[in-house]
């Protein structure tokens, strides 16, 4: 059966605040392992008033203590933001903490644009994307504490971290398939390169000591309520949100408005009916459906389903109804 997991962006809703948010977070995660979600992931943002994901750790850690047995992770850190050694002394810390639980996702991306990159003090010559493949082995190397990098990184050395590549291009397929790493692609936003890029990953998988064969999870929205109307009504402050990223002006979560799409005109349409291509949004019939659909597509093992909705109680409700449809046997 394939497995569903959460991430989650943490949304500052507006007339809310980012103390609010991380707690809400929190509550979501056990909402989330009490109805038999594998993992709940955090996505690192920065610059964004409407993400409270930036100290992406920190807010694991406390989602960790809300919670006892789902898997917590990073759906990801950004790696050319960061040292490698930082992130294993970070992580390292949460398996510590939480042991058997860390799954630590790794993306290319700044999580915002190049002024974030500078002001997290890395040099966009020596450590920017280019660096990627090697940051991951000298991430690995620190885990496994196999002395190729002369440093014991403690917390760290020994840490049973689950590492993923994320990617959202044919890039990432490629490295997750080389490096023998479970891949995770998202499609939740970018939806263009799904197909090919899990053609590659499966066609080009090198089995490694961390795994054997392909493992891919892949994003897909999930608004779902009673009917479709008021699916399409809760995932109307979502898709404010995107058309406002992608328009230059990013804000907190705004309440949902009725027939938002009627009257948002032809180029706002046009980014929705691109960004949320994988998407479920209605009822449970509708979302069964479109979920249904997603994983014959793809083949995917894992479904990781996200979307924010403005009223959390209705964020839980959507979740738990999309834990039933995956519950429902999905077929692989």
């Amino acid at each position: 059966m394939t497995k569903y997991s959460l991430l989650d962006l943490v949304p500052v809703r507006e007339g809310s605040s980012v103390g609010a948010a991380l707690n809400e977070a929190a509550d979501l995660a056990a909402h989330a392992e009490a109805h038999g979600f594998t993992r709940y992931w955090v996505a690192e943002h920065h610059g964004m008033p409407g993400i409270a994901g930036g100290a992406t750790a920190v807010v694991l850690g406390h989602v960790g203590a809300a919670t006892s047995s789902i898997r917590i992770g990073a759906g990801g850190i950004m790696l050319p933001n960061h040292a490698p050694l930082a992130i294993a002394e970070q992580f390292g810390t949460l398996d510590a903490l939480y042991p058997g639980r860390i799954d630590l996702g790794l993306g290319r991306a700044p999580g915002s644009d190049q002024r974030v990159m500078r002001a997290m003090r890395r040099t966009l010559e020596a450590n920017g994307p280019d660096a990627f493949p090697q940051d991951i082995l000298e991430l690995q190397s620190y885990f496994a504490n196999d002395g190729q990098t002369g440093i014991e990184a403690t917390p760290g050395a020994g840490a049973a971290i689950e590492m993923w590549v994320l990617g959202s291009s044919l890039y990432g397929a490629q490295l997750a398939a080389a490096l023998g790493l479970p891949y995770a692609f998202a499609s939740h936003f970018a939806p263009d390169a799904l197909d090919q890029a899990a053609e590659i990953y499966r066609r080009h998988f090198r089995p490694s000591a961390r795994l054997d064969k392909p493992y891919m999870a892949a994003g897909f929205n999930v608004f779902a309520a009673d009917t479709d109307e008021e699916g399409q009504y809760l995932a109307s402050s979502m898709e404010q949100s995107f058309v406002a990223l992608r328009t230059g002006n990013p804000g907190r979560l705004p309440p949902p408005v009725r027939d938002y799409r009627a009257g948002l005109g032809a180029q706002g349409n046009a980014i929705l009916d691109h960004v949320l291509a994988c998407s479920g949004i209605g009822s449970a019939r509708t979302v069964r459906t479109a979920i249904e659909a997603f994983v014959q597509r793809t083949g995917v093992d894992e479904v990781i389903l996200t979307g924010a909705t403005f009223d959390p109680e209705a964020r839980k409700k959507s979740l738990a109804i999309a834990a039933e449809v995956m519950d429902a046997r999905v077929p692989a």
